[in-house]
């Protein structure tokens, strides 16, 4: 059974730095009041830990419908970082808790590239890439999920802060060897930054927030890059990496479920705060990769984009793909 515009929503948003909560009318538009925690949920062997983001969302939710004086929640929409891969926890625990405490009749857990879509684009077709430590494509005519790269900062991410932090770095460790490729500049920055670099090693390797740190220096790659040709040419190939991941997304030509020549793509995420210093050669790339490519802005994050799945999800009009791992819905006659 569906519910009307005036039922209450609730989006979730868990990534890297912490968890954001959202609680809104199911009407599309409609104010929402946020909480936040600093606090990342934890991923050990099961996964994405459930009883610990359950340990935050519940009471957040609580806070939330007494704040709004809200007496129950219609459907609920948890992006998180991870969930393609890691979500099975999430999956088996969160349905009957959330029934159980708030009284949810839908909820639907979707990766973080699903929201970020969401938040970007709606439910329209095309593609949306999210950048930020990683880097990773999304888009879809509405039938099916196409994903480019999102492999994480050893086996891909090209393009995204970790990639960009690290191409830096090694230019600056060129630069301490005297090797070709090298820039003062951006030695000059890592040592401002981190130290003397010939102890970067000693440093980094043991951190097991490596991606973190080394997207900390992509900044000073962007800051570099007006009178650096390094720094320059780092964000060149990085904007290539991005733009040949959109490009690989955009639901375009007959193998798109209908005849589409154009598509739609929105760049979201910190990343993007570089400024023209990256998105001036992705604009470049994206017109010689995909010149089908129609760049749009983003409409949100997101938290935005989970509450947009939560209030078409309550309305009974999600129409974005279901997936078992990119986006899963279920209801509670399921459990």
């Amino acid at each position: 059974m569906t519910v009307g515009a005036d039922a209450w929503v609730l989006g979730v948003d868990s990534g890297g730095s912490g968890v954001r909560f959202a609680l809104r009318r199911a009407e599309e538009g409609a104010p929402a009041e946020v909480l936040a925690s600093d606090e990342p949920v934890r991923t050990g062997r099961a996964g994405i830990d459930a009883g610990q983001l359950l340990g935050q969302l519940v009471p957040a939710a609580m806070e939330l419908l007494d704040r709004t004086g809200a007496d129950r929640v219609a459907a609920v929409a948890v992006g998180a970082a991870g969930m393609a891969s890691l979500g099975d926890d999430l999956r088996a625990k969160l349905p009957p808790a959330l029934f159980g405490a708030l009284g949810v009749r839908r909820l639907a857990l979707a990766a973080d590239a699903v929201t970020a879509y969401a938040g970007a684009l709606g439910q329209r077709p095309g593609a949306v890439v999210a950048a930020g430590t990683g880097m990773i494509a999304l888009g879809t005519d509405l039938t099916r999920w196409r994903r480019a790269d999102g492999w994480g900062h050893l086996l891909g991410d090209c393009g995204g802060g970790a990639w960009i932090g690290r191409a830096g770095l090694e230019a600056a460790m060129r630069a301490h060897d005297g090797r070709r490729g090298g820039s003062a500049a951006l030695l000059d920055r890592a040592e401002a930054l981190f130290g003397p670099v010939a102890e970067l090693p000693g440093l980094l390797y043991p951190r097991t927030d490596r991606p973190a740190v080394l997207a900390s220096f992509a900044p000073e790659v962007g800051r570099c890059a007006a009178s650096d040709p390094v720094a320059a040419s780092i964000l060149r190939e990085a904007a290539r990496g991005i733009a040949e991941s959109a490009a690989a997304v955009c639901p375009v030509g007959e193998g798109a479920g209908e005849s589409v020549s154009e598509c739609e793509v929105a760049l979201t995420g910190g990343l993007f705060h570089l400024g023209d210093a990256l998105l001036a050669p992705v604009r470049e790339e994206l017109a010689a990769l995909a010149p089908y490519a129609r760049r749009v802005p983003a409409a949100g994050d997101p938290l935005a984009g989970a509450l947009v799945i939560a209030s078409a999800l309550a309305r009974g009009e999600l129409r974005l793909p279901h997936h078992p791992r990119m986006l899963w819905v279920t209801t509670e006659q399921d459990t």
